[in-house]
């Protein structure tokens, strides 16, 4: 099933729409967004990405990511997601966004205008296997340790993702919870 991702600028504003493939194959500018949500003991839900996926299959990352369709506000986009990949929902926040640009050795470029919720959720997630091979939940302190000493096990806008939480929100990172 062929699907559009929205084209914006570098101020988020739409400036047109164009299926998804392509847009990865010109390294267009398209919206984006990444979804992280955490368990009350502070853990951050992860999932290994389907060994099936177009790029970076089998690698860690946040706890879902898609691309709003044209006409879907961004955070309803983000719950559908959640929904289809991991099996729950929960009340997501915009918590930041900023503007990445990756090439994959596939020929493929993510340019992405990424906006980035939090959620909370204390359950246990129902996985749909055509997109996510596994999930754990970790505490950010080791999510961070394992990050730096093995990053090419993430992908690349997860990792830009954490430096920039680190950067905005070190009460974060601040102790272990154990």
């Amino acid at each position: 099933m062929s699907e559009n991702v929205i084209l914006v600028d570098t101020h988020d504003t739409p400036v047109g729409q164009m299926e998804k493939m392509e847009a990865h194959l010109k390294g267009e500018l398209h919206r984006a967004l990444s979804i992280l949500v955490f368990n009350t003991a502070g853990e951050i839900l992860l999932q290994q990405r389907a060994f099936s996926k177009y790029h970076t299959p089998g690698l860690w990352s946040n706890t879902a990511c898609s691309h709003p369709r044209p006409g879907e506000v961004s955070v309803e986009a983000a719950t559908r997601r959640l929904g289809e990949e991991m099996g729950f929902t929960t009340e997501l926040k915009e918590s930041f966004a900023f503007i990445y640009k990756a090439h994959f050795d596939n020929g493929l470029t993510e340019h992405e205008f990424d906006h980035v919720f939090f959620g909370t959720f204390d359950g246990v997630p129902d996985i749909n296997p055509e997109e996510a091979n596994a999930y754990k939940w970790i505490n950010l302190i080791d999510l961070m340790e394992d990050m730096r000493s093995a990053p090419e096990q993430y992908t690349v806008w997860f990792r830009i993702i954490m430096e920039k939480m680190e950067d905005r929100f070190p009460e974060l990172f601040a102790s272990k919870i154990v």
